[in-house]
């Protein structure tokens, strides 16, 4: 095995996407580690299953923190043909570590690549008082995070089909984000988990629809992504959370898929909402933590947690 850091080009987006769709497909649970879900949406599938935007939006996020964690992102190789066979992509923002990508090939496994893998993601973490990481829904995953001190706590997701009629209206203004609410985004950040998400803004606003509140009660935020997702969501109460996922549901059509992914025991608020909408609940794999309790009311971001 080689361990190697991933650089910011074309050919190691891939070969980490590569990795990680091996990884997840036996489960068939997507490319999302706290969860996922099957592709779908209207683009023809690439041979591993991933539509070409899924692919490109993974490619994105790979080559973002390669650049602004160097020292976090590890590609392992095969040393007899060079071939990527392990992946780990860890980020430290503030006092905060996080390990959104963990993933082996299945023909790796047992040989020590994810622990290798994980012992530099850990080291890259030093220092930080807080730490959390997304964890697939294989059972190996739990056990190397909690081997490693990390408390694990079970996740649930929620989806489906799209009732808007079922949903009742706000019970506040829900306004359209941009750029101009960083300050904000970020205060709500380091409430909830220690850390502002800083330069990982820049990619969320590109790539989703953003809804933010803030009033006397608090403030809050969640993106949309394009298919249906909910990519993050942090509020500073509740009644501002239960507020933003209404609107945010709220701007799908009738008829659409809906996505609610990584929600721990502490967001009851979100399945209120999602049931309320039509959605099912099951399984979404687990939120593994160091040093904090669970946030809430959060929806932590797969990628950037």
């Amino acid at each position: 095995m080689i361990l190697r850091p991933v650089r910011d080009s074309a050919e190691d987006a891939e070969a980490v996407r590569v990795v990680t769709a091996a990884a997840l497909a036996p489960a068939q649970t997507g490319g999302n580690p706290c969860g996922g879900r099957p592709p779908h949406g209207g683009h023809l599938p690439q041979a591993d299953g991933w539509p070409p935007e899924r692919v490109a939006r993974h490619h994105r996020a790979t080559r973002h923190l390669a650049r602004t964690d160097p020292g976090g992102c590890w590609l392992a190789e095969d040393p007899t043909d060079g071939s990527p066979i392990g992946a780990a992509q860890a980020v430290r923002r503030e006092g905060t570590w996080g390990l959104p990508l963990l993933a082996v090939v299945p023909r790796a496994r047992r040989g020590g690549v994810g622990s290798a893998l994980l012992a530099r993601a850990l080291a890259y973490g030093n220092g930080c008082l807080r730490g959390v990481a997304a964890g697939s829904r294989h059972p190996a995953a739990a056990r190397l995070y909690r081997r490693a001190g990390l408390d694990v706590h079970p996740a649930m997701r929620l989806t489906g089909i799209m009732d808007p009629a079922r949903l009742a209206a706000p019970d506040g203004p829900v306004i359209e984000g941009g750029s101009a609410h960083r300050d904000l985004l970020d205060s709500v950040d380091r409430r909830l988990r220690g850390g502002a998400h800083g330069a990982d803004h820049g990619v969320l606003l590109r790539e989703n629809r953003l809804l933010v509140c803030d009033d006397l009660a608090g403030s809050g935020y969640c993106y949309l992504t394009p298919d249906g997702r909910v990519e993050l969501l942090a509020a500073t109460s509740r009644r501002l959370a239960t507020r933003l996922l209404t609107a945010a549901l709220l701007c799908l059509p009738a008829g659409a898929r809906a996505e609610v992914p990584c929600l721990t025991a502490e967001q009851q608020w979100a399945l209120d909402v999602g049931f309320a909408a039509g959605l099912e609940l099951g399984p979404g794999g687990y939120l593994c933590l160091r040093g904090m309790r669970p946030p809430t009311p959060y929806i932590p971001s797969a990628t950037y947690l």
